[in-house]
């Protein structure tokens, strides 16, 4: 028996990247999937490839009436909603606090934060007559430990982490659980649009990004969308059915600290200038 053998999901943000990821492997998992996005060519394309199982809805996370359309399509389409993935996200406005554009700055808490209120809303009622369900939001390592992303977008993945904290308190009483990953140094199209590459630039450099997120954390590979997407499968399926209001940070230790190389490393350089004698 597969992990997710009838049940039904709703991941935002799936037309690329982690989002993508995931909705294959649920999939595999024997899950329904509706692929939701804006993205609707990549979108349409993954769900005509992964067959009946999937479906695609246009889905604007700031639009209240396209989120509730695909949470009601889900149930509409496969019978019941059982695991909601509100994923969708972008590094949204950037610089320097004093230079922050208030317009972008009210277009990222929309995606990044209203998003997901949107999902949990609209995702609730049909999971409490359901009695049961999972909730899982991206959230980021951006999140917990300050200089991993810009300022908004890191303070609107702390707000997620404890909504999912928070709204886990609320639900938990009616079966359903509400979790939160949080992603390390993972090579997604995220990047790339962030500095303003081109679908195919962003390819061209994939390799580029894998070298550098390799050198940054203790497990010597860049993170990819199926390390994300195998958090969500835990935390969709039954095997997780006690785990609620949890932040799973899934980084390679990027944030456990410096790594033990470079510690020991800052540790000779310290003995050194001290004047200690040398280690026997």
């Amino acid at each position: 028996m597969s992990a997710l053998d009838g049940k039904v999901a709703v991941i935002t943000g799936a037309a690329s990247g982690i989002g993508a990821a995931t909705a294959r492997l649920f999939v595999s998992e024997g899950a329904k999937v509706v692929i939701a996005d804006v993205r609707d060519d990549e979108g349409e394309k993954l769900a005509a490839d992964l067959g009946a199982a999937a479906g695609y809805a246009h889905t604007d996370v700031t639009s209240e009436a396209e989120v509730k359309r695909a949470v009601d399509g889900a149930v509409e389409r496969f019978g019941r909603l059982d695991v909601l993935f509100n994923n969708a996200g972008y590094a949204g406005v950037d610089g320097a606090i004093e230079e922050t554009d208030t317009v972008k700055l009210d277009e990222t808490i929309s995606v990044l934060f209203r998003g997901v209120v949107l999902g949990i809303k609209h995702a609730a009622p049909i999971m409490k007559r359901q009695g049961k369900g999972s909730i899982i939001n991206t959230a980021s390592v951006a999140g917990i430990q300050a200089g991993r992303g810009p300022h908004v977008y890191s303070a609107l993945k702390a707000a997620v982490a404890h909504l999912s904290k928070s709204v886990a308190m609320e639900l938990g009483e009616s079966g359903i659980r509400v979790n939160s990953i949080c992603p390390g140094a993972i090579v997604t199209p995220i990047f790339g649009r962030s500095f303003g590459l081109s679908e195919d630039q962003t390819r061209e450099r994939t390799a580029l990004l894998n070298e550098i997120f390799t050198m940054i954390q203790p497990i010597r590979r860049a993170g990819q969308p199926e390390d994300i997407a195998n958090a969500a499968l835990f935390l969709a399926s039954d095997r997780s059915e006690f785990v609620n209001g949890h932040a799973l940070v899934v980084d390679g230790g990027l944030t456990g600290g410096p790594g033990w190389t470079e510690g020991q490393m800052l540790a000779e350089q310290v003995r050194q200038l001290m004047g200690a004698p040398p280690r026997e």
